[in-house]
């Protein structure tokens, strides 16, 4: 079975995928981080290269809800938003069977459609909030524990805010994320997908595809 890891240049998606025995590809403009099969260039150029499965991370620059202070008034900013929605939904229609659309809460929902699955990576072992939709085309949602009955192993983990003093708040306390410690600028960091997910994604949507092709 062949996969593609749409703009993914950490190799974290694709190895998972290839210790699950897939023929996996990671696609970015830049160059993988870890030595593997990459492809660095445009998805489009090999993305009707007969892939049974795609998982694709389009950058949020344009997309992510914090981007949208800067659309008003801004007709160049408004223009890369609309090609970053066009490729979005040019990725969601592409001609493979399994489909999985990742990216922070954002303008996806309002202009094409909302995600199938919103998940946080401490529900998948890493200790991080951050919110994380899906959207999905014929693959389910990913399971995970939040409670120590529902599986034998429990996956989520708690998790790990920083707190400050802020005037902002009645209480006077704010908390964010451990992300927040990455700062501005680290965005090639912040944006670096997490493994407890990554490994989630291989397991589950393999046996999900190897079951209908039996």
């Amino acid at each position: 079975m062949k996969a593609l890891i749409a703009c993914e240049y950490s190799g974290i998606v694709r190895e998972a995928f290839k210790n699950k025995g897939w023929d996996a590809t990671s696609c970015d403009l830049l160059p993988t981080e870890i030595p593997g099969k990459h492809y660095q260039g445009d998805v489009f150029d090999i993305i009707n290269d007969s892939f049974d499965l795609m998982i694709a991370f389009p950058p949020c620059t344009f997309l992510a809800v914090s981007a949208n202070r800067h659309v008003p008034n801004n007709p160049e900013r408004w223009q890369k938003q609309v090609d970053a929605l066009k490729f979005v939904y040019e990725l969601m229609h592409a001609k493979i069977n399994h489909i999985a659309i990742e990216n922070p809460v954002g303008v996806i929902s309002s202009f094409i459609r909302k995600p199938d699955q919103i998940i946080h990576p401490y529900y998948f072992g890493d200790n991080i909030p951050k919110k994380t939709c899906l959207w999905l085309k014929d693959l389910p949602l990913l399971k995970y524990s939040l409670e120590d009955n529902l599986f034998e192993i429990r996956t989520s983990v708690e998790p790990e805010f920083i707190e400050y003093n802020s005037s902002k708040t009645k209480s006077g306390k704010s908390k964010y994320s451990v992300f927040g410690k990455l700062g501005k600028g680290r965005g090639k960091e912040r944006s670096k997908f997490h493994q407890g997910i990554a490994n989630a994604m291989a397991e589950q949507w393999t046996q999900y595809i190897l079951n209908k092709k039996i």
